[in-house]
Parts: C-alpha cells; structure tokens; sequence
C-alpha cells in the first residue's frame, strides 16, 4: 500500500494497557498556563526509567474553560492508579501550584475514578484556605504571595493506552525531522492523546534489554532500526535508501483516538518529500494486547 507515494509498510503497532489522568490547567495568558503544563509534564518520556509518561494533549480558548481563560490539557501516565495518585500530587503541587497565574481542574470530571489531589493541595493554605464553587466545579482557594491559587477538589482518571507508534523512514535527517514535526502538529488537533517524547519525536527507537553489555540497562538501541549502521546488521530493517528514522509514540485514552491520531501524523508525515517508507514498532504481540494495524487505519 502507498500513500502519497510512500510506502505503508503491512506491519502493526503494539501497544499496553496503563492508567491515565488528565488535567486541565489555565493561566492568565496562553503562554503561562503552558508554561506550567510543560513543567508538570517534564522528565514524562517513557516509564522505562521516568516515573510517569506525561504530555500536553490539547490547547483551549477561556470560553472552554470553568474560570474563563486559557488552558492547555495534560495526561500523566503509569501502569498503577497509586502510582499515578503520587504522581498527581507531586506534579501539580511542584509544577502548577508553584507557576505564575496557573489553577488546576478536573479533565475527566464523569470518570469512575477520582482522586482528591486538590484536596490534599488546600493543605498549602495553612488553614488560610476556603472552599469555592467556580464554574459549577467544588475548588479551592489558596492564599499565596502572588494571589490565590485555584485548585479543584478531585482529579479522575482511568484505564489508557500507551504505545502507539509509527516510524518515519526519511533519505535524510532533515526529512525525516520536517515530517515528523508535521505529524506531532497533526497530532495535537486530536483530543485524548498525547506524544510524551522530547518535541513528541522520538531519536532513540529501543528494543528491551541488551543483547551485549550493559545489563543494568533496561532498553538498548534498536539496531535493527539503526541507518548508520545497517551495513554491519545481517537484518537490518533500513532500507538501502534510508538515512534516518524517527518515531511517533502516542498514548491515549481509548483506542479509537490513538487511531485517529495515527492516521492524522502519518497522513502529515508522507507530505514531506524524502520520505520513503512508514512503519511500526512492535515485539510481535508479547508486548501488550493492542494492535493498530498500519493498513487498517486508512
């Protein structure tokens, strides 16, 4: 199968179950309630090694918002709901609580699942804090130097997806780069996911463990993947004409938006010229019941 005259390669995404919280958080201007979703999504890669996946999932008007301003969705992402309570606390008391302008709210407020993250925030207050009703939603208003911070009482989550992918085979580097850019800009007009990598790229394609050395590591280069390489790997997977590949790893909250969202970043990517070929990552079904089907998206 082609598309744009690329090639779509007939192979499948392989991705996990995981638990998934999303929060909205708004600030005075679109650029300080990014600021704040950024840090509280910071070191949010890959639970390889990171303690959660986390990412921005989608910007807003104030007219979608309780308080009337600017926000930006985010989602944090670990494999268990006590991890992700933590997670939740320590994030948006460090990050959130702690950035000019910024208030938190409940971004799924009809999820089975609730945690009282804003509850446990009023604490910072001292016993200086009250409780308010704001856009219809029980929140918090906790005195500070700058003025008071808003937080809501609850923060729901519920069960993801986390893994999604596709690779962008490119000539060059720069193509390869331009078209993954395009595919993550696709990407954020989707709702329910997110793309936790740095840019929502990712360089580092891995595979589990080493096969050489390095035991302590718990994912390794991808070799079979590796352009610069692909004359000493007997199996290679570049083809002759491939120079570099990038990633798109997305997480969300169903498997539909995962879908929508693979076809949107890829229909993105194959705009590019010098790409040559669009693939997946999988470990041949043993790394977690979901499979997206490259074909079957389109």
């Amino acid at each position: 199968m082609e598309l744009n005259g690329v090639e779509i390669e007939d192979t499948f995404a392989e991705a996990f179950p995981i638990k998934i919280a999303r929060v909205l958080i708004t600030g005075a201007t679109k650029k300080w309630a990014l600021v704040a979703a950024q840090e509280a999504t910071g070191f949010g890669t890959s639970v390889i090694m990171c303690p959660a996946e986390a990412g921005i999932e989608k910007i807003i008007n104030g007219d979608e918002t309780p308080d009337g301003r600017p926000g930006a969705y985010i989602q944090i992402c670990t494999f268990g709901f006590k991890a992700l309570e933590e997670q939740l606390l320590k994030r948006l008391g460090q990050c959130v609580l702690t950035a000019p302008t910024a208030a938190m709210w409940n971004g799924l407020p009809n999820a089975e699942k609730q945690f009282d993250t804003g509850f446990k925030l009023k604490f910072f207050g001292d016993g200086f804090e009250s409780e308010a009703s704001i856009g219809g939603r029980k929140a918090y208003r906790i005195p500070m130097m700058q003025g008071d911070f808003i937080a809501e009482h609850s923060i729901g989550a519920q069960d993801g997806i986390a893994g999604g992918n596709f690779f962008i085979m490119a000539d060059n580097q720069m193509a390869a780069l331009a078209a993954a850019e395009n595919a993550v800009d696709a990407i954020a007009q989707i709702e329910g996911t997110i793309t936790p990598f740095p840019g929502g790229i990712v360089a580092s394609g891995s595979k589990v463990g080493s096969i050489n050395y390095a035991k302590f590591m718990k994912a390794t280069t991808n070799e079979k993947y590796s352009p610069s390489i692909k004359d000493r790997i007997k199996d290679t997977n570049v083809p002759a004409d491939v120079n570099a590949i990038y990633e798109i790893v997305i997480n969300g909250l169903s498997t539909e938006a995962i879908s929508k969202s693979m076809r949107a970043g890829i229909e993105a990517a194959v705009k590019v010229p010098g790409i040559k070929k669009i693939s997946a990552g999988n470990y041949g079904g043993t790394l977690g019941p979901y499979k997206f089907n490259l074909k079957e998206l389109f």
